[in-house]
């Protein structure tokens, strides 16, 4: 049953007709934005200012925060143009500690849910009923090495059940769910120059391996790559007076998996020998993605954000605009995004309309204290 099938590697043909390596993996879930900051600001996530959501984007980020304690829940109705019951539910916490909270631990979890689906066999008969379904589950500590420069580890399980509820007797297939072990690996360096009161520019940056890991296996004869991934990422806050601040941000990421014409021989490449192909397969400047966007802050109550993705013609062709509001009040924060509508018919991008919702609490005491924040340190400039 070709849904039991899970390619690594494939070929597509270009416009000229001619035909092109690209690279796609397994639990391609795990490249998805789970967040609606960043998915308003074109998926730029690397060196923006910490969040709760750092667990995804940049570990790192963590000992930066503001606060001492933050979680944050988002929901994503994926793919919803196409298919009324995906979902991505994500999840995640961080806690800070050490004399100077100069350490963070935080943990996160993933849910992609691809909704209710009856298989059928080749000429249409029914071989079970099922929900597939993938998750994550991270655990992560950083430190701050000094006052600009901080790094990262997250640890990080893999489950995949993409066939759930087939009937394996009927299709002839010994299938099972995958799973995986990863690991996320990051820096991130932040500076701040005041030129006045309340008129501060902070240059952030960030450099992050993500998913450096086993491969997964869903038979007896395939172990697919998980989406490991290289990214690097710059931003920059101008903030103006004590109600008026400005984020521009820009994301790299290539995939660290080989980009290979035949998925023949895939189960003899291991990961160090994929990650090392992975820089010299393929046209390398058509693997790297491009997130840009921008985020500006009044009176750090209410933002408005902006972005752009770009992916290569030859390498998946998603290419689209993102828009998003945020509301903070004292240790709550609401974010929204929404990605843009593109093209019309068959050429109608599949990810239009998609919406993103986070819901974020951040805060000092356990107890108490933990909305008692005052307007001086509100207006801090990102990134401090």
């Amino acid at each position: 049953m070709s849904a039991l099938q899970v390619n690594a590697q494939g070929t597509k043909s270009n416009v000229n007709g001619t035909s092109t390596s690209f690279v796609t993996t397994a639990v391609p879930f795990l490249r998805v934005s789970p967040d609606a900051r960043a998915g308003a600001m074109g998926d730029a996530g690397i060196a923006t200012s910490a969040d709760p959501n750092a667990q995804y984007w940049n570990v790192a980020k963590m000992p930066f925060t503001d606060k001492t304690y933050g979680i944050s829940a988002t929901y994503t109705p994926w793919l919803k143009d196409l298919v009324p019951d995906i979902f991505l539910a994500y999840l995640s916490g961080y806690a800070k500690f050490g004399q100077e909270q100069e350490q963070a631990v935080s943990a996160s979890m993933r849910y992609f849910s691809i909704g209710n689906i009856n298989w059928t066999d080749y000429i249409g008969n029914s071989i079970g009923t099922g929900m597939p379904r993938e998750y994550s589950f991270d655990l992560g500590y950083s430190r701050r090495l000094s006052d600009y420069l901080s790094a990262g580890l997250t640890m990080r399980y893999i489950h995949s059940a993409i066939a759930s509820g087939v009937n394996t007797s009927a299709t002839g297939s010994d299938y099972k769910p995958g799973n995986a072990f990863g690991a996320d690996l990051g820096m991130f360096y932040t500076k701040s120059v005041e030129k006045e009161e309340y008129h501060t520019n902070t240059f952030n940056f960030g450099a992050v391996l993500s998913n450096i890991g086993s491969k997964i296996t869903y038979n007896s004869t395939r172990r697919d790559f998980i989406p490991m991934n290289l990214g690097v990422g710059a931003a920059y806050t101008m903030q103006f007076d004590a109600f008026n601040k400005i984020t521009f941000a820009l994301d790299l990421n290539k995939l660290l998996v080989p980009a290979i014409a035949s998925t023949s021989g895939d189960t003899t490449i291991s990961v160090p020998s994929g990650i090392i192909k992975s820089f010299s397969t393929g046209d390398q400047l058509a693997q790297i993605n491009v997130s840009l966007g921008a985020e500006y802050w009044y009176q750090n109550t209410i933002a408005f954000r902006a972005g752009y993705f770009y992916e290569d013609k030859n390498n998946g062709d998603r290419q689209f605009l993102t828009t998003g509001l945020g509301v903070r009040y004292n240790v709550f924060q609401l974010n929204a995004s929404y990605l843009v509508p593109q093209g019309s018919g068959t050429n109608r991008n599949p990810l239009s309309n998609t919406l993103r919702f986070t819901l974020m609490f951040e805060f000092d005491q356990m107890s108490g204290g933990g909305g008692s924040d005052d307007s001086s340190e509100d207006t801090k400039p990102e990134g401090q």
